[in-house]
């Protein structure tokens, strides 16, 4: 059986610069296919925010099951909580990218009413999802199982079987 195996941290960069280029290009596109560039809301930042409270929330109970009292865990909740943070994971990772790079792109208009909102708006949201991503990062590590770690060290190999070379 394939280990589901923690998030790299060249994917999450990759996915935050993806973003970041993204959302920097998305307002003068707009402008240039004649439209014009949405004012956002605080919405996003709020329900980003929120998501990430929820997450932290997850994660804080799971560890505190696994990890402080020992609880077990049936196989349907740890699959439905590794879900939920490998997808906040590049969730939180894409967006934060997509909404900080579209509050670089309003940086230099802070002197405008209009500028500034998106610049402010657009980096609260770029926070909130952070904090996301932290989150989901914090809820696949509480998802490990104790013990986790010492595989691969007990002289058996990643796949249980007797490792043949043994240190």
């Amino acid at each position: 059986m394939n280990r589901v195996r923690p998030s790299s941290a060249l994917v999450v960069v990759a996915l935050i610069g993806t973003g970041l280029v993204v959302g920097r290009l998305i307002p003068p596109l707009i402008v240039r296919l004649g439209g014009n560039v949405p004012r956002l809301s605080w919405a996003p930042p709020l329900t980003l925010l929120l998501a990430a409270i929820l997450v932290g929330t997850l994660a804080w109970n799971t560890w505190q099951a696994l990890h402080k009292k020992h609880e077990r865990m049936t196989s349907e909740y740890g699959i439905r909580m590794l879900a939920i943070a490998k997808s906040c994971v590049v969730v939180g990772s894409l967006v934060a990218g997509v909404y900080g790079g579209f509050a670089l792109a309003y940086i230099g208009e802070m002197d405008s009413p209009l500028g500034k909102e998106r610049a402010v708006r657009g980096g609260a949201a770029a926070i909130a999802s952070l904090l996301l991503l932290t989150a989901a990062l914090l809820l696949e590590r509480a998802c490990r199982l104790p013990g986790d770690d010492d595989e691969g060290k007990n002289g058996k190999a990643e796949n249980g079987r007797p490792d043949p070379t043994p240190a």
